[in-house]
């Protein structure tokens, strides 16, 4: 009887494991390359500077709140270069919808904090990559086990310290844009 029961048991945990879903990151308005709705309107670029619209799903049990970032390893800085860093958004949320980078327009939930971008101010900082080069931009979700207490004018490295800190698990896009 013992066997049976452990057995089963052991049964039970890879059959969770096999079908356990993965956290996922999508988006409707990303297909593996930004288009000029993405790209900054100033510096050479001629966009529209509209965030896209992100949605993640299968997020761990246990997330308190969820982060997201955008960031350019490309950027010619030596350190890359942070479009994008939203965190505190409520564990119920589970989208962003396009242009919630946009302060002026209040689409993102009011719960969350989006903190300075790397031209430190809050809020989406559209892509552009120098005329002629490729670059790759990370999108990525975090599942954090805590919200994260700090205000909107931290920098995008400190709230990196702090997702760290804080991440059950992450998702991510890669996608790529050239001008």
């Amino acid at each position: 009887m013992k066997k049976t029961i452990t057995f089963i048991s052991a049964f039970l945990m890879l059959t969770n494991i096999c079908f356990a879903q993965n956290f996922t990151l999508k988006s409707k308005d990303l297909g593996g390359q930004a288009t000029t709705k993405q790209f900054l309107n100033t510096m050479g670029c001629t966009g529209d500077n509209i965030s896209p619209q992100l949605s993640w799903e299968n997020a761990p049990s246990g997330t308190q709140a969820f982060a997201i970032t955008i960031y350019d390893k490309d950027a010619p800085t030596g350190s890359g270069l942070w479009h994008w860093v939203v965190f505190n958004i409520p564990s119920t949320v589970y989208e962003l919808k396009t242009g919630a980078g946009d302060l002026t327009k209040l689409i993102a939930p009011k719960e969350c904090t989006q903190s300075n971008n790397d031209f430190g101010k809050p809020g989406y900082l559209g892509l552009c990559p120098p005329p002629g080069q490729l670059h790759e931009y990370l999108i990525t979700v975090y599942a954090l086990k805590t919200k994260i207490e700090l205000p909107a004018s931290t920098s995008p490295a400190v709230v990196g310290f702090y997702l760290g800190q804080a991440t059950l698990a992450k998702a991510s896009l890669v996608i790529y844009a050239k001008q």
